[in-house]
């Protein structure tokens, strides 16, 4: 399991030697076809900074070869905000007292309805609480199922399962999984997630592996920037942890995330530290260099000007006209939202400007299409 191999990566020392990173370091992670994670940490260091023109037109190279002009689209819905955890950045924590919805199978299908009307969209993340007895498997199962009639490609954001409940949805539909890690600094993991499940660290990490024993499609994974003061540093544990799912499940397609915290109401948590929109493009360049095959995914928590910009130069992944909040597109569009989005637009202005910018949206995943017509061969 992965958190075995963590166990021997020292967080600080990883932080020193970000720090310690030199001139010539950058350089040589530059000059390299393939890179490895020390690599990654000259590229996220502060003396990568003078480098950053030259990291945008590797990334924008590599990510042409790889992904030519294509951006994929997909779009989040939130189907409960039931939550038994209490992490205390997150609008859903079960001491906020906001009102706790779980939608039904048919408020679930008429917002799968309402979604198809804003745009041809093919790929949809379903997202939860974490509230397996209220909202479990069973529920989550019924779900995919039914979006199966109206999605080509499935993936959810919901509590760690057991490897047999995710070979459990695949069966369903399931195409994909999204977690979220928050941080992989162990020694304050639980400051950030003092109760419920989500404060089992291992639990947590480990869920990758259980995901890669199950055989999922596609593994999505991101640290919350604003959690830790050394975001850098959590960017490099997720590097190692991207290099050894690779390594052990390596039929798995994979996607990183590079979510910058957001307000969300009630919660009344303070970022240790804030991400500029120039080091989220650093963190990117760095991303896409170290890996050239991996989906680099922007949410809508992003600005209009950032995606915009990013969209030729690393990034391939594109949530639009995101509702956070359960039932936000039909059923309870006024419901609290986990947090505030900052990307607006509807999904027919993002997919007009997208063209402007020479970029091709695509609304279906085309990987999967793929993988389902060689097995039909």
């Amino acid at each position: 399991m992965f958190s075995d191999e963590l166990n021997n990566i020292d967080w600080d020392e990883t932080t020193q030697k970000i720090y310690s990173t030199t001139d010539n370091d950058v350089r040589r992670a530059l000059s390299k076809a393939h890179c490895n994670v020390d690599d990654f940490m000259a590229m996220l260091s502060p003396a990568a900074e003078p480098y950053l023109e030259t990291m945008a037109r590797l990334s924008r190279k590599y990510t042409q070869e790889r992904f030519g002009n294509t951006i994929s689209m997909f779009i989040p819905l939130y189907i409960t905000n039931s939550c038994t955890n209490s992490c205390i950045y997150c609008g859903f924590h079960r001491e906020n007292p906001m009102a706790r919805t779980i939608l039904t199978l048919s408020q679930i299908e008429d917002e799968y309805k309402a979604i198809k009307k804003l745009a041809p969209f093919e790929n949809i993340l379903l997202v939860t609480g974490e509230n397996p007895a209220k909202a479990g498997v069973p529920y989550i199962a019924d779900a995919v199922e039914l979006a199966k009639k109206y999605f080509s490609n499935i993936k959810i954001e919901v509590m760690p399962l057991s490897a047999e409940d995710y070979t459990l949805l695949t069966k369903h539909g399931l195409n994909g999984v999204i977690c979220f890690q928050e941080t992989y600094n162990r020694k304050n993991y639980n400051i950030y997630h003092p109760r419920g499940m989500k404060s089992r660290f291992e639990w947590r990490v480990n869920a990758f592996d259980r995901m890669g024993q199950a055989e999922v499609h596609s593994i999505g994974m991101g640290a919350l920037i604003g959690l830790e003061k050394e975001w850098r540093t959590d960017m490099t544990m997720m590097a190692y942890h991207l290099r050894y799912l690779q390594k052990h499940y390596w039929r798995t397609k994979y996607s990183v995330n590079i979510p910058r915290m957001r307000p969300a109401q009630n919660e009344g948590f303070q970022p240790n530290c804030i991400m500029t929109d120039k080091q989220l493009a650093q963190a990117t360049f760095a991303m896409r260099i170290f890996d050239h095959d991996v989906d680099i995914s922007y949410s809508t928590r992003e600005p209009a000007y950032i995606r915009d910009n990013m969209c030729t130069l690393g990034v391939t992944t594109m949530s639009a006209e995101s509702h956070v909040n359960p039932g936000g597109y039909h059923t309870y569009p006024q419901a609290l939202e986990q947090f505030s989005v900052n990307d607006e637009r509807t999904a027919k202005v993002i997919d007009k400007r997208l063209r402007e910018l020479g970029r091709e949206p695509v609304w279906k995943d085309w990987d999967a299409s793929f993988d389902h017509l060689k097995q039909a061969v």
